[in-house]
């Protein structure tokens, strides 16, 4: 099994982080515009596509700042993807930091994929 790349890639959103978090925290948030539809039951969040369902664990969670997924099947333990709000001190500019792994050959495919959802995400709070 080859090994995955950790990658970042950050989102300037006009959003507070409460309100930001809610879309990425919460299973309606996600399936406003990550997946067709979301549940939970406690750490566990299932998410579905097109009828296919693909389950991740919650590894962390801090509410308005970041949460942190593993999907169950298929991955590595080390691999997880995790959303992170991130504040500029200064500016107060608001940040979405997307941290997510993929092969090596699938880093840039990976990235497009995490900028089509985060368009999708502006789109929906209208930022």
């Amino acid at each position: 099994m080859s090994k995955k790349i950790k990658f970042e890639i950050e989102f300037p959103i006009h959003a507070s982080p409460h309100m930001l978090y809610q879309y990425f925290g919460t299973p309606s948030g996600l399936s406003e515009w990550f997946a067709d539809n979301v549940n939970s039951r406690g750490e566990i969040f299932t998410f579905i596509w097109d009828g296919s369902e693909e389950q991740a664990k919650v590894l962390q969670e801090r509410p308005d700042e970041k949460i942190k997924f593993r999907w169950l099947e298929g991955e590595d333990d080390k691999s997880y993807f995790e959303f992170r709000i991130q504040v500029d001190e200064i500016t107060k500019d608001v940040s979405l930091i997307i941290t997510d792994f993929a092969e090596e050959d699938e880093v840039e495919e990976s990235k497009m994929f995490w900028e089509n959802q985060i368009d999708e995400l502006k789109h929906t709070i209208g930022a």
